[in-house]
């Protein structure tokens, strides 16, 4: 994940005709680049190697011949798919959940995706026309040869810009940890997934309610201390210091 650009490649050349042999989709809504990127690597994967399922393997095959903009389509009409990303959304009550389609405004910071594909190391971004192609790579090269690409293309951009986010689609540990009978490796991969899975809740649980309530209850307290009108002007105060740092450039905590 890093800072979208959006105009031609600097580093490889667009393939026009690779998604006649691979799965490719344009992005046609905003906000699911990382779910797109993620399914990049997986219909694309070796079907010897990485079982996606019947219902991703039905996709891919029904999506199959597709232009690129129909497989798009697909992707944002497949209830399999919006639910298993809406599960990770965030709760916004204030926020119009109808769907748009994508621009160049949207995604400012956009997940993309490396993966090898009939012996060519792709970079497969659904706001660009076609996977861009980073030359002959088989699987066992994919390491060695994706990591210059990443460096050249972080260096694109200003010195000092970290606000980077660099990913792998892997195996499930669990399952090695079985095939090698580490019952103690095992039991670690069991703990990570119910903190995962507290921590999806949390984000997508509605705090409004819970947040209106301690209002309430922190006015109240200060109502009844006599310290309500000083605590608003020192709330006010505050927020204007902020507003002036802000506009001089100034760092805001």
């Amino acid at each position: 994940m890093g800072k979208n650009r959006s105009e031609a490649p600097i580093d490889g050349a667009h393939d026009m005709d690779a998604p006649n042999h691979m799965f490719f989709a344009n992005q046609t809504i905003q906000n699911a680049c990382a779910t797109q990127a993620i399914l990049s690597v997986l219909l694309n994967a070796d079907k010897e190697q990485v079982d996606i399922g019947d219902s991703l393997r039905e996709f891919k095959e029904f999506t199959d011949g597709f232009p690129s903009d129909l497989r798009g389509e697909a992707l944002s009409n497949s209830d399999l798919i919006r639910d298993v990303h809406n599960s990770f959304s965030r709760s916004s009550p204030f926020v119009d959940e109808g769907t748009r389609q994508a621009t160049e405004e949207d995604d400012l910071y956009h997940f993309i995706a490396y993966t090898p594909v009939n012996g060519v190391l792709y970079e497969i971004d659904g706001l660009q026309p076609a996977p861009i192609s980073h030359g002959k790579c088989s699987p066992d090269e994919f390491c060695d040869k994706v990591i210059p690409v990443i460096h050249r293309r972080v260096e694109r951009y200003p010195p000092g810009e970290i606000r980077f986010n660099l990913m792998a689609v892997v195996q499930d540990l669990r399952v090695k940890a079985v095939e090698i009978g580490d019952e103690d490796m095992l039991a670690r991969e069991e703990q990570k997934r119910k903190e995962w899975e507290i921590e999806n809740e949390l984000r997508r649980h509605n705090f409004v309610g819970f947040i209106h309530e301690l209002l309430k209850g922190v006015v109240k307290e200060k109502v009844k201390a006599g310290t309500y009108d000083d605590w608003i002007k020192q709330t006010k105060d505050a927020n204007l210091q902020k507003a002036i740092a802000a506009r001089k450039g100034e760092p805001v905590d």
